[in-house]
């Protein structure tokens, strides 16, 4: 079965079981099958259980779950069941859970309207229809071929090592004419199975070096020190699409002491750590780790950042939902500083209609902490957004969406970027209105494989 045929035979298959079931039904567990869900057994079966890294891990109890949690308090108290919320739509609330968190959200008072198990969707590995998108070898070979298009300002870097000992491998554009300059730091994938956020800002890259002669852009090659890392967690990654079908993998690799994978690396961050919004569950989606900072990959990230004082602006890709999103994340209260927000305010304003996509803080939608852009604001002053990438819902494509959605998302996401990177000399003068216009890009298409 293919990925795509695999999401819309659970999309229909979901929509048949609510038509054909009564109020019981609808509020009971589903198994994509039609069949009753006993969460006692399955509790029972998986207590004691340890996962083996060389299978898919938890995968066969692991389910896209369907809760309803009405406004930003209840979505926040559902969040703190260690529940990975992804979509929201009016007063339903999905996202991942295994069986234990979700005998813990039925604990807390919440419906279940649906959970299906994540193996009914299989979709594929990388197949195919999906072979545009890059795998970790695959990201550092167009790493090279975009520095060797642009050797005048491009240079390759390593960030750091992952848990398997990966390099966070990134690229800098920077003209070397001994002059400090303002910088940017783009990141992808923090989360294993955004495989779109790692395309994201690997197009960025390409596209860059190969429009490096155009004035606009020159301009802000010269005067600008930008740095793309398209992927912090390559462990993640590459376990994600190693199978033949995707895992739904989202943290990294860690070996946890219950015998667990992975810490969500967007819980890691030290601002607000272990508060709501995360879990101290090792199994949890939203797992934020032993402490602060636990993970090499997030570290990588800090200790980039401190030794890089000129940095002003950071963008992490994420995906999906197409939202643009400003601190904070770990509360509900505003930036404190009312020229700072104003300045986040006009910036997210702005990029939502280069987009499309929807600006806001991001606790409207929960409060999470621990999060990249809370640390990077509260603790170095770094204007930092988050933006949701295509699609809007699991149900257009979800953390899958196809090739198809590449080249789509990247056109749309290239004038944000170079409006940040214009941004970075002083991200205040965007409350000012004193921007310069984003340079109009030229989207490059080099056949089925964009870099």
């Amino acid at each position: 079965m293919t990925r795509r045929s695999g999401l819309w035979t659970a999309l229909l298959l979901a929509t048949a079981l609510a038509a054909g079931a009564g109020q019981e039904d609808l509020q009971g567990l589903f198994d994509g099958t039609g069949t009753k869900i006993d969460l006692k057994a399955l509790l029972a079966q998986t207590k004691n259980s340890v996962p083996k890294i060389d299978h898919v891990i938890g995968f066969e109890d692991r389910y896209w779950v369907e809760v309803t949690a009405s406004g930003k308090n209840e979505r926040t108290r559902l969040a703190d069941t260690g529940m990975s919320i992804d979509g929201v739509n009016g007063g339903v609330v999905s996202g991942t859970a295994d069986s234990e968190i979700l005998g813990i959200i039925q604990k807390a008072g919440f419906t279940v309207v649906r959970a299906t198990r994540l193996s009914s969707f299989s979709p594929d590995d990388f197949p195919p229809a999906d072979g545009t998108y890059h795998n970790y070898e695959e990201v550092q070979s167009a790493l090279q071929t975009a520095q060797g298009a642009a050797p005048e300002y491009a240079t390759l870097f390593s960030m750091g090592k992952s848990v398997e000992g990966r390099d966070l491998t990134g690229i800098r554009f920077y003209k070397d004419d001994g002059k400090e300059k303002p910088g940017i730091l783009f990141v992808g994938t923090h989360h294993a199975r955004e495989h779109l956020s790692t395309e994201v800002p690997l197009l960025l890259s390409q596209w860059l070096a190969e429009n490096r002669d155009r004035e606009d852009v020159r301009e802000l090659l010269e005067t600008r020190d930008i740095y793309i890392v398209p992927l912090v967690n390559p462990d993640g990654m590459e376990f994600d699409i190693a199978t033949g079908r995707y895992r739904w993998h989202r943290k990294n690799m860690t070996r946890n002491s219950n015998g667990s994978v992975g810490v969500d690396l967007n819980r890691n961050y030290a601002w607000g750590w272990g508060g709501r919004g995360s879990s101290a569950n090792p199994g949890s989606d939203t797992y934020h780790g032993p402490s602060a900072f636990s993970e090499p990959e997030t570290q990588a990230v800090r200790d980039f950042i401190e030794s890089h004082p000129n940095i002003k602006i950071m963008l992490s890709y994420h995906t999906f939902s197409e939202l643009v999103l400003y601190p904070w994340g770990g509360s509900d209260e505003p930036i404190a500083d009312g020229r700072a927000l104003g300045a986040f305010k006009v910036m997210a304003e702005k990029m939502g209609g280069m987009t499309g996509y929807r600006p806001m803080q991001s606790s409207e939608l929960y409060v999470a902490t621990g999060d990249t852009c809370d640390w990077a604001w509260g603790a170095k002053g770094i204007f930092c957004f988050t933006f949701e990438l295509t699609p809007r819902s699991q149900w257009q494509g979800g953390f899958y969406p196809g090739a198809g959605a590449i080249q789509g998302t990247f056109a749309k996401n290239i004038d944000p970027a170079l409006y940040l990177i214009d941004l970075a000399d002083d991200p205040y003068r965007a409350g000012s209105g004193r921007v310069a216009s984003a340079p109009k890009p030229t989207t490059t298409q080099t056949g089925d494989n964009p870099i």
